[in-house]
């Protein structure tokens, strides 16, 4: 019984180890059908892509840019030197009172009146000087009575003295007498031509033909010689623009140079001649003074500010766009293309800038090939494959 069940337990045993290794079995074939299925579909791509190996990338190539270029030749270039100031009166004439002075009695101007010489802008009351006035001329009266009587007397006694009535020393004082009332006479008409040039003096006139600028009287108002100006003329209604210029450039302004002037405010240009340059340099702004003539305009009003242009002359000198011209801490400076395509840096001197670029005045000749616009990307010895363009013709 015992054997029985002994040899039944081993059967047993071999049975499960029997099944333990089929079941290993079949998963080394499911991997090893997995397997084949992947090294199918590899197949399969490879003869989809021609059954070749793709070919290593290419190593790239360094491509030269292309670079666009000017040669800028020689033109005119005219040197403008732009300034501002003050527009005033070219002689501005202030008006006061000439004499004693008193009680203004009427004005009869205002400002921007134009006046003609000897024209009166206003008169002070002059009724004492006028009663003044006419005793002086009353004296003249008593002074011709005085002579005219004492010139009968002289002829009278020179008829006597003949006959031995008067001697002659009643002649010479009756001479006296007539030469001293003559001398009355002429000391009363010159009071009283003083009495009529100060009376004259109370009425205030212009002294020359001017457009008048300012008006600082009333009537009722007590002014005198102390009073300072109570109008302020423009001689001739002439104008100038007090320009104040940089000293290097004041140097190559002349008298006559011709100017475009405009008001702040207004689009108008005025022109006019500088007629007179400052002698002297201000020594805090290193400036000096350039004034400028300009005709009578409504629409210039001294003490207005006003920029100028003013043509200084012309010289000959390449011109490049505003895009060619870079700049660092040494300075301003292009690039120019060699023939070898390399461009190399050339520092410039800047001249004038216009609408039509930057003049060069100096650094370069006018028949180098200059980059253009591309300088920023740029460092010297590059090598480009330069493309010339045409320069934009100069605007008039």
């Amino acid at each position: 019984m015992n054997m029985e069940s002994g040899f039944a337990g081993k059967i047993a045993a071999l049975r499960g180890d029997d099944d333990a290794a089929g079941a290993g079995r079949r998963r080394w074939l499911r991997i090893a059908a997995i397997v084949a299925v992947l090294a199918v579909l590899a197949g399969a791509w490879m003869v989809m892509r021609g059954g070749k190996d793709p070919a290593p990338a290419a190593a790239p190539t360094k491509t030269i840019p292309k670079v666009s270029v000017v040669v800028p030749g020689m033109r005119a270039v005219t040197n403008v030197v732009t300034a501002t100031g003050t527009l005033a009166a070219k002689r501005e004439m202030p008006v006061g009172v000439a004499g004693e002075g008193g009680m203004v009695a009427e004005v009869l101007v205002e400002p921007g009146d134009w006046v003609r010489a000897g024209q009166p802008l206003a008169i002070i009351d002059r009724q004492v000087a006028a009663q003044q006035t006419n005793q002086s001329v009353a004296s003249i009266g008593v002074a011709q009575a005085d002579a005219a009587l004492a010139q009968s007397e002289l002829e009278r006694a020179r008829k006597l003295v003949d006959r031995g009535f008067i001697s002659q020393a009643d002649i010479q004082r009756r001479t006296a007498t007539r030469d001293a009332a003559n001398a009355r006479v002429a000391l009363a008409r010159a009071q009283a031509n003083e009495m009529r040039a100060r009376m004259g003096r109370l009425v205030i006139r212009a002294p020359a033909e001017a457009l008048v600028l300012q008006r600082a009287v009333e009537p009722g108002q007590i002014v005198s010689s102390g009073s300072g100006a109570l109008f302020r003329l423009a001689r001739g209604g002439e104008m100038e623009l007090r320009a104040q210029v940089a000293e290097q450039d004041l140097a190559g302004l002349g008298i006559g140079r011709p100017a475009a002037v405009t008001p702040v405010g207004s689009t108008r240009s005025f022109t006019g001649r500088i007629w007179q340059l400052s002698p002297v340099i201000d020594a805090a702004t290193r400036q000096g003074t350039a004034r400028i003539q300009i005709a009578y305009d409504p629409a210039l009003r001294p003490g207005g500010f006003a920029a100028a242009r003013i043509t200084s002359g012309a010289v000959q000198a390449p011109v490049l766009p505003e895009s060619a011209v870079l700049s660092d801490t040494k300075g301003n400076f292009v690039y120019v293309v060699g023939s070898n395509g390399r461009v190399t840096r050339r520092d410039v001197r800047t001249g004038q800038v216009s609408n039509d670029g930057i003049a060069i005045v100096g650094g370069l000749m006018g028949d180098e090939q200059v980059v253009l616009s591309a300088g920023a990307f740029l460092n010297p010895g590059d090598q480009i494959k330069p493309e010339r363009v045409a320069l934009p013709a100069a605007r008039s």
